[in-house]
């Protein structure tokens, strides 16, 4: 199955948006590499699978949606509790919900072919707009793709805890298996 011509509409119904964090520092032992997930979000595909350059696509979440799916290695396991807390610190803290309750992604640039291509855009985090490059590919009736996003890119000051011997590394990779539209 392929991807099919015209305009396409996203989101969490059509499948999952995941953001993936690691450990970094002395004291990584003790934290988890995080799986997060964004259950609101939307998205617009434009798909011209005979000219992929006039193809284009628009995406937003709501950044108070993201929830704690998975807390691997560690000491402790994560409870329902931690899970609670580390949503709250990311909306709080983190991302400042508040200020900027919402992360878009506007494409400039489609390359490739209908089965693997790139998607080069403008990724707008807590105001700030930079560029960023989102990998995908079409396999077996799913899109499945992902990006790498450098926090401090965006002004993010990664968390950390235990005087910061505990880190989440700056970079995050971001990804997406969706139903193939059509």
């Amino acid at each position: 199955m392929a991807l099919t011509e015209g305009s396409h509409e996203l989101g969490p119904a059509s499948g999952s948006l995941l953001v993936k964090t690691a450990r970094s520092g002395l004291g990584r032992r003790a934290g988890h590499d995080l799986t997060l997930e964004v259950t609101r979000w939307s998205g617009q595909a434009s798909v011209d699978p005979a000219e992929p350059a006039n193809s284009a696509v628009d995406a937003e979440i709501e950044v108070a949606s993201i929830e704690v799916r998975e807390g691997t290695g560690g000491v402790l396991a994560l409870t329902g509790s931690d899970r609670d807390e580390i949503a709250k610190i990311i909306r709080e803290k983190v991302l400042r919900t508040s200020a900027h309750p919402t992360i878009t992604f506007r494409s400039t640039r489609v390359q490739g072919t209908p089965e693997a291509f790139t998607v080069e855009g403008d990724l707008t985090i807590m105001g700030r707009t930079e560029p960023a490059t989102v990998r995908g590919r079409v396999s077996g009736g799913r899109l499945t793709g992902a990006a790498t996003v450098v926090q401090s890119r965006w002004g993010i000051k990664p968390y950390s805890a235990l005087f910061g011997q505990l880190k989440v590394a700056d970079p995050v990779e971001i990804e997406f298996d969706l139903e193939l539209p059509g």
